[in-house]
């Protein structure tokens, strides 16, 4: 056993070649920023707005209390109450940077069952709405409760259980429920107006709109109607016009859709009405442009009039009441109007849909002046709206994968990255589109780009509420990966945020085959500082049981299967960070000692890999090469007693080449 091994990896995340020869990795076009706000930072945004716009309901008080005094608390009350609102604000409330946000969904793939104590990590926030559970789920839920609530408390994590209304709670659990009573909805609307900058002033039609019983979504969308009102009002209108706009445009306008539709007769004026619901608000030049590859993707004839003597787009857009603004941004005269010509097309000319989903995925390619991201996101989220108003989740995904097949442009990536979101953030479709997706990145073949959509997807959408989920998807996408490593760095970016996500992990690598591909994912994610940093009870993964069985498994099949230069820079890791961490730092040492010594008829082999291994990381030791000396006399002390040796010398098999002894 040579001890001359000279690779150093500071960061041992990314392809790693330490042999000879060339290396190729395939990295694709490339669908992260640098820029691109993290999951947590996705769910946090989105978690202030909903603060922002929250009318404290009678009973948020006392539910802020009960969770402050028992980590627990069960929200009752009627529906569009806000009560699953205020859940969610009160979870924020208690980020204190320990722990991650949960939504818990008992019965979904490779979710633990409520009562495992797995589940809930130190200062984890955990949101189990069943506000739509069946009197069967529910049931469920509640014979499991108990034992959650006993783990939320002893990981000093708070729980918030949204619980159907009208059914029972056990008398145990009775103490933890709180009523929430709807709040008052015209102060609802003034909040909502004033976040979006809109001043209120009482006006009939508002009174009018409030006269009926409104669930707080009701009114949250009246409120973006008045907004979207007075966006594309003109300057002498008022607060009352703007309200009377928003209260026709929610009464629908289907019947004047199908009749205009019933009069334009010709395959252009059909072609820009759609585009211009497809991408309402954009500059005439997109539209224009846009119109014509609609035509081209239907395989319409071209004009043979001369160019001179057709209509200018002017002229063409005041056929189906839309026009040019000052801006030369487009718009239709009536507020959604966009949206019934849409859902007109979609429902009315079904042979319209496949051909569509081509044109979106050609016209997110499209660049210019007036094209943006969010012009294109808009246009995906559009079409996306049509298949999940008519339940058609399914078709939406399988229109994400093929727009990721190759070749695939950065924009049609991202197009398919949006649409997955729009279905995994779909209230009815959410559930059937994660499921979709485990089926992708556990058992289906993935062509062209796909698997670097599900990693984003996974990584940004998934895990800002559903981190466990995301784990196993990624934990399945790293292990299938090859020639890059985007699913293994987004797997440990995820497991970075959380102790206890870390121990699922690791978890579920001891309970597999822990093939090669495996090893790969196990050597970054045993990363010693964090298996080495306490808690806030003061007790550190590496100090726990469970972990310590999981990581010896893995370290022994890594000094059994791979070679050393593979998990030298590991291992290196881990003797710098003995040198420097107390008791913890001897844990370290025995846990390496212990791999070795269950590595059978190669026993004797691993002890040598792992001195050498520490004796090459004397010379790259932050803290010196004396304290790091003094690190590997303690390895080896360490092996010479699982040895059965009676003094510390070196066994013949450990003597490194030229044999030279430490």
């Amino acid at each position: 056993m040579s001890e001359h091994i000279r690779t150093r990896v500071e960061s041992p995340h990314a392809p790693i070649h330490t042999g000879n020869g060339d290396l190729y990795v395939t990295i694709g076009t490339q669908l992260q920023d640098p820029d691109r706000p993290t999951f947590r930072r996705l769910a946090d945004d989105h978690l202030t707005r909903l603060k922002q716009v929250l009318v404290a309901p009678a009973g948020m008080g006392a539910a802020r209390h009960k969770l402050a005094d028992t980590g627990t608390v069960i929200l009752d009350g009627p529906p569009g109450s806000g009560r699953t609102s205020v859940a969610r604000v009160l979870l924020r409330e208690y980020d204190l940077g320990t722990g991650v946000f949960h939504e818990l969904l008992p019965d979904e793939e490779d979710e633990l069952s409520l009562s495992n104590p797995a589940l809930v990590g130190n200062g984890d926030r955990l949101l189990l709405d069943l506000s739509a559970a069946t009197a069967i789920q529910w049931a469920a839920a509640r014979a499991d409760l108990s034992a959650l609530r006993k783990a939320v408390h002893e990981q000093n994590a708070h729980l918030v259980v949204v619980m159907p209304h009208g059914h029972s709670l056990d008398p145990d659990l009775q103490h933890y429920r709180i009523e929430i009573d709807p709040p008052d909805g015209l102060e609802v609307l003034q909040r909502h107006l004033r976040v979006h900058g809109v001043r209120y002033e009482p006006v009939p039609t508002v009174t009018a709109f409030l006269a009926e019983s409104r669930s707080m979504r009701e009114i949250a969308d009246f409120a973006d109607l008045v907004r979207r009102s007075r966006e594309v009002a003109g300057t002498d209108e008022s607060f009352a016009q703007w309200c009377a706009t928003a209260r026709r445009a929610r009464d629908g306008r289907r019947p004047e859709i199908t009749t205009l539709a019933a009069k334009l007769r010709e395959g252009p004026q059909r072609a820009l009405l759609l585009t211009l619901a497809m991408l309402h608000g954009a500059h005439a030049d997109v539209i224009h442009r846009a119109t014509q590859l609609l035509l081209q993707t239907l395989k319409s004839p071209p004009e043979d009039q001369p160019l001179l003597e057709r209509k200018d787009l002017a002229e063409r857009l005041s056929e189906i009441s839309a026009s040019i603004g000052p801006d030369g941004h487009v718009h239709f005269a009536e507020l959604d109007y966009d949206a019934a010509v849409r859902a007109h097309f979609w429902d009315h000319m079904p042979d319209l849909r496949l051909p569509l989903g081509t044109w979106v995925a050609s016209s997110v390619e499209s660049t210019g002046p007036h094209v943006s991201r969010e012009l294109r996101n808009g246009l995906v989220a559009r079409l996306a709206e049509q298949y999940l108003r008519t339940g058609r989740g399914e078709d939406l995904a399988s229109l994400a994968e093929n727009w990721s097949t190759t070749p695939a442009s950065r924009s049609r990536l991202e197009a398919a990255v949006h649409a997955l979101t729009c279905g995994l953030n779909d209230p009815a479709q959410g559930r059937n589109v994660r499921q979709w997706i485990y089926q992708w990145c556990a058992h289906r073949q993935l062509k062209g780009e796909f698997a670097q959509v599900l990693v984003q997807v996974c990584a940004d959408v998934i895990a800002a509420s559903h981190p466990d989920q995301a784990l196993f998807r990624l934990y399945h996408l790293a292990r299938r990966e090859r020639d890059t490593t985007r699913a293994l760095q987004a797997l440990v970016d995820l497991v970075a945020t959380s102790s206890r996500l870390r121990r699922r992990l690791l978890d579920r690598l001891e309970r597999s085959s822990l093939s090669s591909a495996e090893l790969r994912i196990f050597l970054p994610v045993c990363d010693p500082e964090p298996l080495t940093a306490p808690y806030d009870n003061g007790c550190a993964l590496i100090e726990e049981n469970g972990a310590r069985e999981s990581l010896t498994s893995g370290w022994r099949a890594v000094l059994k299967g791979l070679p050393g230069a593979m998990w030298h820079p590991y291992a290196e890791r881990w003797l710098h960070t003995a040198t420097d961490t107390g008791h913890r730092g001897d844990l370290l040492l025995d846990l390496l000692v212990a791999a070795a010594n269950q590595c059978d008829d190669q026993r004797g082999m691993a002890f040598a890999a792992l001195y050498a291994s520490a004796r090459a990381a004397e010379r790259t030791a932050p803290h010196g090469t004396a304290r790091a000396a003094l690190t590997t006399d303690r390895l080896l002390h360490k092996i010479s007693t699982a040895q059965g040796l009676g003094r510390l010398t070196v066994p013949a098999s450990m003597t490194p080449a030229g044999g030279s002894t430490p």
